[in-house]
C-alpha cells in the first residue's frame, strides 16, 4: 500500500499522506463505509474521487479508526468521535489526513498549477508577488498561500469566512517551509502557525491554532 509520507509534528500530532495508485477493488480491502459514507461514495461518479475517497479511509486505519470513527456537522467539517482533532484532504492521486489530541489543525492538497494565477485576485493581494524571479515561482508561492488559506477555512468551519477579507497569511521565503497567519471575523482575532512541503508538482500545507 502506498502510504507516501508521515510527519509527526509533535508528540500529540502528525499527518500521513497517501499517493493513490491502486484499483478501486484493490482499495475496497480492508474498508466498510458507514451508511452516510457510503451514501455520499455511491453518488460519486469520477473513479479518481472515488479511489480517493477510499484512501482516505486507508490513512485512518493508519491512526486505528474506522470509517465509523468519523461524523460530519452541518458545515460538512470532519470529526472524530473521540474527540480528537481530524482534517482531510485529496488533490488528483494524493490524498492526506491531519490528526490531533491537542490542536485544532487543517491540511490541504493541492496540484501547482497555472490556473491559480487567473484566481490569485480571489484570495490574496496578487501585486505582493510581482516581485519574485519567474511565473513558476509565483505559481509555487499562491499554492502555498492558496493551500494555507484552505487549511485556516478547514479548522474555523464557518460559511462565510472569506479568503480575501478575513485570512492573513504573513510572507515568507520557500526555504522557511513555514509562516504564521490570521483570522479576524465577526470581532474575534485566532492565531495559526503554517507548514508547507512540495512534492512531484504539488503543495501540501497543513495550518495548527495556536494555543491561547
Amino acid at each position: 500500500m502506498p502510504l507516501y509520507k508521515t510527519i509527526t509534528i509533535d508528540n500529540d500530532t502528525s499527518l500521513a499522506i497517501w499517493k493513490v495508485e491502486e484499483t478501486e477493488e484493490m482499495l475496497w480491502d480492508n474498508v466498510e463505509l458507514s451508511p452516510h459514507c457510503q451514501s455520499r461514495f455511491n453518488g460519486m461518479k469520477s473513479t479518481l474521487h472515488r479511489r480517493a475517497f477510499l484512501s482516505i479511509r486507508h490513512l485512518l486505519a493508519q491512526y486505528g479508526y474506522t470509517d465509523f470513527d468519523l461524523v460530519y456537522d452541518d458545515n460538512g467539517k470532519p470529526h472524530l468521535k473521540d474527540g480528537k482533532y481530524i482534517s482531510i484532504t485529496h488533490s488528483h492521486n494524493f490524498t492526506g489526513i491531519i490528526v490531533s489530541s491537542t490542536l485544532e489543525v487543517g491540511i490541504d492538497i493541492e496540484m501547482q498549477r497555472d490556473k491559480i494565477l487567473r484566481i490569485a485576485h480571489k484570495f490574496t493581494p496578487f501585486e505582493e508577488y510581482r516581485t519574485l524571479a519567474n511565473t513558476a515561482a509565483i505559481i509555487r508561492k499562491l499554492t502555498i498561500v492558496w493551500g494555507a488559506k484552505e487549511s485556516l477555512y478547514k479548522i474555523y468551519g464557518e460559511r462565510g469566512l472569506s479568503f480575501l477579507q478575513h485570512i492573513n497569511v504573513q510572507d515568507f521565503l520557500f526555504e522557511d517551509c513555514s509562516t504564521t497567519a490570521e483570522i479576524i471575523y465577526n470581532g474575534t482575532l485566532s492565531h495559526y502557525q503554517i507548514h508547507f512541503l512540495e512534492f512531484e508538482d504539488f503543495t501540501c500545507v497543513y495550518a495548527a491554532k495556536n494555543r491561547i
